[in-house]
């Protein structure tokens, strides 16, 4: 297992310190036990379905923030159209984003809406024939082979494509690397495996694995090309740190909810809102061009079908609807049904989350036992998914179709409000109408003004009901698979269910209760107001909704974080992923850096000799190494700073030895360029195995000096716990050094990284705060009168 620090020392045993009230109390003794423990804490994650190796990311070390002599001396020999090629670079990759995005969400609709439309009309055309059985045979057996190809290229191909992805592009904009996280392999993956799983009539949407899909295509733009196949252009090694490259994935991410409902600002507000870490001014106004750019092309290609060259199913999916009324009217009388709507929904999204959450902990029991395993739930969910949907519409009666409509009834071969199902000419079966379409076509449906009288309540709340839980069991499955869809359809059901018990009491029609049953079951269930907000109304064209909505997301994210977090925090925890909160925890303010940061330390020498460093990086996984300069470099030992493991892997690479303990010329380092320090892609590392030294070179030695970061991030033993983590976060840093009070004492005592700082390792250390009345005492001013709650 791989550490993300050099290790450290910490301060006295807390526990026994604040207990005993002895002044006589040995800390340097305890110091030293304290040192003797490495951070126990895992860092292996689930990345889509498979358990990985996870690294940190250093966002503050950019080729331009790095201040070694090596690469400030090449900083500062570019010329001012280097500069302009950056500039012109970061834009050109946000076009291309925006563009492909775009693209990608299109292809995606179409293909999900002409898949399962044929499957529907080869079974709808059976039923006409009076073949049931052999159209639940045709219907069952096209959604069971549809998600096993599904799960088969994601299990054997990419297993990190499985799932939304949300999670894991949230932890990478927190600063958490996995390996395959943004590969081609799961780029691929993700899309027809997403193609695949939605057209099976699994209760999934394709909105999270777009998010996934355009991140992925911003992080291998952003890379520089590759190595691997010599595809690799100078002008893109601007891009080869991780700043930059977390700033086009930001992008990428607000481009993936654009392309999913035709929403540019919305999208640019989800990237804000649900899964950036970090914000700044001009990457608003690069994420705002990105998803323009996603905009304009689907524009372009959405009039393309519109005229009728996209065939029988080319006008279907959410990216086609635009209007749910053409004019609302609302007044004092309707605000008490969506004020209760705001609640209902609130404790409704909170109960999804809690039940998804003991849901896929149970999955993740079950996938551990291998891929017989996973294939088994998944086509167990398939049959039983087919069982619910072509079982169900048979226990409703069929209705008449009413006069004057505009569109076809029943809606044979294409999708529609009538379906016929089992009934006689002229009639249709509403239930059917809701459980025998796509999931977008379902949803535009129930958001379709002037259908007030089309659908039954118990219908309804048969089809709210299913759709809950089916969309619970579905998501967790070794597939590419999204939430905002199923939580969209059942808010809208939920919604239109409210407004048929509402009656006469309200004004509003059915349709538009149930946007606002979406947007507050939205709310409730992923917290997002400002996002879920602009996205409701650019996906229904609809300005005049926004008070409404605005009220409804208000109570309802209110009432629900009354109750657990939102569904991404919940499934990034329960993926193991270090993700850093914004906020400290209350007892991280009564402990100091010094009381978590554990060991052993690692340290290097200025001049470090050849094969110390080679056993160093062999026989550990650290990632950062202090650098020390003792006599007679100088009087004292002091901290010159810090190095990383990536760094040096270089240097033994390119073999940068000197014969003697001297300080190297500056001719040392003319064989080396700074592309040579250039990050590498999200998950590839290079390794000590592969580099062959000679018992000769591992007699000589390194001058690290050049390649040293001289001003790594450092505090105090002292300080907060509260305060460094605050620090860390906000910088953006992988490694932060803790250095002693007193100069008689080394002048490291250790190193912070992101997982000292998750609550398993700081309990773990310090067990007694787990007994503080269940967790939730907020913690106050230790004192004698408050210890006896610990001794306890």
């Amino acid at each position: 297992m791989e550490a993300e620090y050099g290790g450290g020392g910490g301060g006295g045993d807390l526990e026994s310190s604040l207990l005993s009230g002895d002044s006589q109390f040995d800390e340097h003794r305890a110091s030293r036990i304290r040192r003797m423990a490495s951070n126990t804490t895992s860092q292996l994650a689930i990345i889509g379905s498979k358990l990985c190796p996870i690294e940190s990311l250093d966002y503050e070390r950019s080729c331009r923030l790095i201040e070694n002599d090596f690469l400030k001396q090449d900083w500062r020999s570019r010329e001012p159209v280097h500069i302009v090629q950056y500039v012109i670079l970061k834009w050109t990759l946000c076009f291309l984003v925006g563009a492909l995005s775009g693209a990608v969400g299109f292809f995606n609709n179409l293909a999900v809406e002409n898949i399962a439309g044929v499957k529907f009309v080869i079974t709808s055309n059976m039923m006409l024939a009076s073949k049931y059985g052999w159209a639940f045979a045709v219907f069952a057996g096209s959604n069971f082979v549809l998600l096993m190809f599904a799960s088969a290229i994601t299990i054997f191909i990419s297993p990190a494509a499985a799932g939304s992805g949300i999670p894991e592009v949230k932890a990478y904009l927190n600063g958490v690397d996995a390996p395959q996280i943004f590969s081609l392999k799961t780029l691929c993956v993700k899309v027809v495996g997403s193609i695949a799983a939605v057209s099976s009539s699994l209760h999934v949407g394709k909105a999270g694995p777009l998010v996934h899909t355009s991140s992925c295509i911003a992080s291998i733009l952003g890379q520089g090309g590759s190595r691997k196949y010599n595809l690799t252009w100078r002008w893109l090694r601007y891009f080869k740190n991780d700043r930059d490259r977390r700033d086009l994935v930001t992008c990428g991410a607000g481009a993936g909810i654009a392309a999913a409902f035709r929403a540019p600002v919305g999208g640019v507000l989800f990237a804000l809102e649900c899964v950036s870490s970090w914000w700044r001014s001009a990457l608003l106004w690069r994420a705002f061009f990105t998803t323009a750019m996603v905009a304009v092309v689907l524009r372009a290609l959405i009039d393309i079908c519109r005229s009728g060259k996209c065939g029988l199913f080319g006008k279907g999916g959410l990216i086609m609807f635009d209007v749910t009324s053409a004019d609302v009217s609302y007044h004092l009388v309707d605000l008490p049904p969506v004020i209760v709507l705001g609640v209902i929904g609130g404790i409704l999204g909170s109960f999804y989350n809690f039940v998804l959450d003991k849901v896929l902990k149970v999955y993740n029991l079950i996938h551990k036992k291998g891929h017989g395993y996973k294939f088994f739930l998944a086509a167990s969910v398939s049959i039983f998914t087919s069982c619910c949907l072509f079982g169900l519409p048979w226990l409703a009666s069929c209705k008449p179709c009413p006069a004057g409509l505009s569109e076809a009834c029943p809606s044979i071969g294409r999708s529609g409000n009538f379906k016929k199902f089992q009934c006689a000419p002229d009639h249709y079966n509403d239930l059917a109408s809701l459980f025998f379409n796509t999931n977008d076509d379902t949803i535009r449906n129930l958001y379709s003004a002037g259908t007030d009288n089309v659908f039954q309540k118990s219908s309804v709340l048969l089809f709210f009901v299913t759709s809950y839980f089916l969309g619970i069991i579905s998501y967790g499955l070794a597939v590419p698979s999204g939430l905002f869809v199923p939580v969209i359809l059942c808010g809208a059901t939920f919604g239109r269910l409210v407004g048929m018990l509402m009656g006469s009491h309200s004004t509003l029609n059915h349709g538009l209760f149930a946007v606002l049953g979406s947007a507050s079951l939205l709310a409730g269930s992923m917290r997002m107001t400002v996002s879920v907000c602009v996205i409701m109304l650019e996906l229904t064209n609809n300005l005049l909704l926004l008070p409404l909505v605005m009220l409804v997301l208000l109570i309802s994210k209110t009432v629900a974080d009354a109750f657990n977090s939102d569904v991404y925090d919940l499934i990034v925890k329960l993926k193991g992923l270090p993700y850093l909160e914004s906020h400290a925890e209350p007892y991280m303010r009564h402990l100091t850096v010094g009381d978590v940061v554990s060991g052993p330390l690692q340290l290097f020498n200025g001049i470090e000799k050849v094969s110390n460093i080679f056993h160093v990086l062999k026989s550990t996984g650290h990632h950062g190494f202090p650098v020390i300069d003792e006599p007679p470099l100088s009087d004292t030992p002091v901290l010159f700073g810090l190095i990383l493991r990536s760094h040096l892997l270089v240097l033994l690479k390119k073999k940068q030895f000197v014969c003697t303990r001297t300080v190297a010329g500056s001719e040392a380092s003319i064989q080396l360029s700074a592309d040579d320090f250039a990050k590498r892609g999200s998950g590839k590392h290079e390794f000590i195995e592969g580099i062959e030294l000679t018992a000769e070179e591992m007699n000589m030695y390194v001058d690290l000096h050049p390649f040293t970061n001289t001003s790594p991030y450092t505090v105090v033993e002292t300080m907060s716990l509260a305060k460094a983590l605050i620090l860390f976060r906000e910088v953006g840093l992988r490694h932060l050094l803790v250095i002693p009070k007193s100069s008689s004492r080394a002048p490291v005592v250790g190193i912070l990284t992101r997982h000292d700082f998750m609550p398993e390792h700081i309990l773990g250390l310090h067990p007694f705060l787990c007994r503080s009345s269940w967790k939730k005492l907020w913690f106050r001013k230790l004192n004698s009168s408050d210890l006896s709650l610990f001794k306890k």
